[in-house]
């Protein structure tokens, strides 16, 4: 496919900008954060960023807290815009004024599940929908493709969140992110505040999800065993940067510096094992 020219200048929050295409073929990124910086609370946060998520595949993003992972997946999905630099999404630069649609084409999950606490299950999975004027039967179809997916019970789905298991409110939390079947999950730190035998439990189910859906995912954690299991590919941070990119496998045996192997050293998990699973 060729690339589409660049087009006019748009505004972001007053700002001008110019919309920039950029070239969508088969083995196209799905998401690519080019020159990016951040700054929060006076602080940079990231600086300079360039990533690009590969379609069809899951990048599992790596570091200790406060290295930048959550500001990064804000800036995936448009939550936050860049102070310098650029966020594509399907080849598309995302702005003010296309950022909504092409939220609707991504599914978001955080810790905790971040449900709406007066709304039941039902009512929070489809939330979007409802807003977009769904129809009923095609939502009560998709809700119960999801429930079976997601292996959770029918009589969740009319509990609200303090009534269900901190399991349960995740599986709520994805499966209010796959309603509108998204083409990129972005998932920050889903698993994080489990206990072990529930998050290990959502590990085997969300595994087989993505395997099944065949989405682009994009998981945060500080996990290495996690990252074990899921990832196509890991990205090691620091401070905002990309210290290292590739297959788990080589932050053990091909580490970039002596942050990577501090990092693995300090996570003494059979990752191998996690990855074998």
């Amino acid at each position: 496919m060729l690339a589409k020219p660049l087009t006019s200048c748009k505004a972001w929050l007053g700002f001008s900008v110019r919309v920039q295409h950029r070239p969508v073929t088969m083995a196209a990124s799905m998401l690519e954060l080019v020159d990016v910086h951040k700054h929060l609370g006076g602080k940079l946060v990231l600086h300079p960023l360039d990533l690009e998520v590969p379609a069809g595949k899951t990048l599992v993003v790596l570091g200790p807290s406060g290295c930048g992972k959550s500001t990064m997946i804000r800036l995936m999905n448009g939550l936050l815009r860049p102070d310098s630099g650029a966020v594509y999404f399907d080849g598309e630069m995302l702005l003010v004024n296309n950022v909504a649609p092409a939220r609707r084409r991504m599914g978001y999950v955080i810790q905790g599940g971040g449900l709406f606490p007066h709304l039941t299950a039902r009512q929070n999975m489809t939330l979007v929908a409802r807003h977009l004027g769904h129809d009923a039967s095609a939502m009560a179809k998709r809700v119960e493709e999801l429930r079976e997916l997601t292996s959770f019970p029918v009589d969740g789905l009319d509990r609200y969140p303090r009534e269900l298991s901190g399991g349960q409110r995740q599986r709520v939390s994805l499966m209010r992110a796959l309603f509108l079947d998204p083409e990129l999950l972005l998932l920050d730190e889903p698993l994080g505040a489990l206990d072990p035998m529930i998050r290990s439990e959502l590990q085997d189910d969300l595994r087989r999800i993505f395997r099944e859906l065949g989405k682009t995912v994009v998981l945060v954690t500080h996990d290495l065993s996690e990252a074990a299991f899921f990832a196509d590919e890991v990205v090691l941070m620091r401070d905002g940067v990309v210290v290292q990119r590739g297959p788990l496998v080589d932050l053990l045996q091909n580490p970039a510096d002596a942050f990577v192997t501090r990092f693995v050293n300090a996570q003494r998990t059979d990752w191998m094992g996690d990855a074998q699973r």
